[in-house]
């Protein structure tokens, strides 16, 4: 499979039409106002209130090595390294985020968390960005490997959602990768501003220093339909593995025209779906970076499930329900590219080109 750029981003009528987060009466604090400490401080359920209107979340916090397995229910998830981290996948088979995105489980590339593992080859590119304010992962990615429907364009997980109780419900995050932890490895700090897109056989992960600038704007979560290319702009490549420093980008929304500051916010979903936006997203500048073989840096995982693989680039397929835009998609080209969730490949790239002419 020849390097492509992890540059589409989907722009869709999302699966549920959200105008104004509230809280839930019955869980009123927001996922984002919950703080523990790792690992001691963390309860079994972050969000156990079986009164609330969606529920309380349906796995448990507390994971270590009695919860290491493929069936693990462990919502406690890990962006460190290339090597290690996790990604927010549905816990039962062919499933598409718009029907699953309170429910979903951390998939990670290594032992130790107590959860479920990404199967061997599943991941196909990765990217890793240390800027001086967020870390960012993007990547390719058989999602069929990690029960995300094959033909299924997905949308955003994030601390935040409707009811402000996130998506996934109870769902943690946390880091021993940021600067301010003194380069300890041995310790982790909660991450409360992240946001990550799924889906389309791509993915990303941007996650903000507790201890940085602007990380409400630079991790914000009001930008779903939007996908990667807006959300966490990024050079990943199909085959490539690598580390890299880099700029931080500009927030999502914030662009310059004729010299002046501007900021876009995306029209409600009741307009239907996105067919302009009036900016191009820029990806930051990146030096220093360090390429890695796959094997060298992803081991003792298990094997693939055996599912079928995800629909090559240029193959047409029906869509799936979707909780937001879906993250993205590779092209062969590495050109930016707009889709829509019903479409899939180049004919889903060539119709939603045409609609933004």
């Amino acid at each position: 499979m020849s390097p492509s750029a992890l540059s589409t981003a989907f722009l869709a009528v999302a699966a549920a039409s959200v105008v104004l987060a509230q809280p839930d009466p019955a869980d009123p604090t927001p996922l984002v106002d919950k703080h523990y400490a790792y690992p001691s401080g963390i309860p079994y359920q972050v969000d156990y209130n079986t009164a609330a209107l969606r529920g309380p979340q349906v796995g448990y916090n507390i994971c270590n090595s009695t919860t290491q397995n493929q069936d693990s229910m462990c919502q406690t998830s890990f962006l460190n390294h290339i090597d290690d981290f996790c990604l927010w996948a549905p816990p039962k088979p062919n499933s598409t985020i718009g029907d699953t995105e309170g429910q979903e489980v951390a998939w990670c590339t290594k032992p130790g968390h107590g959860t479920r593992l990404i199967p061997a080859g599943a991941l196909q590119g990765v990217q890793l960005i240390k800027t001086p304010n967020y870390i960012q992962i993007a990547g390719f990615i058989d999602q069929t490997q990690i029960n995300l429907a094959a033909g299924d364009y997905g949308g955003e997980l994030d601390p935040h959602g409707a009811d402000l109780r996130g998506n996934p419900l109870g769902g943690l995050m946390y880091s021993n990768a940021f600067p301010s932890n003194g380069g300890n490895n041995d310790t982790y700090q909660q991450v409360i501003d992240w946001t990550n897109f799924m889906g389309g056989n791509g993915f990303c992960f941007k996650i903000c220093d507790p201890a940085g600038s602007n990380q409400q704007a630079l991790c914000q979560n009001i930008y779903d339909r939007l996908g990667c290319a807006y959300n966490a702009p990024n050079n990943a490549k199909n085959g490539t593995f690598e580390v890299c420093d880099g700029d931080d980008m500009s927030p999502p929304g914030v662009y310059t025209s004729n010299g002046q500051t501007m900021t876009y916010f995306q029209p409600p979903e009741s307009l239907g779906p996105i067919t302009t936006v009036p900016y191009t997203p820029v990806v930051p500048a990146s030096s220093n970076c360090v390429t890695y073989q796959s094997t060298a840096i992803y081991s003792g995982q298990p094997a693939p499930t055996g599912a079928a693989a995800a629909p090559s680039n240029g193959s047409t397929t029906s869509g799936t329900r979707s909780a937001s835009a879906g993250a993205a998609t590779p092209t062969s080209n590495g050109a930016t590219a707009i889709g829509v969730s019903s479409v899939a490949g180049v004919v889903g790239v060539l119709f939603a080109m045409a609609l933004l002419l």
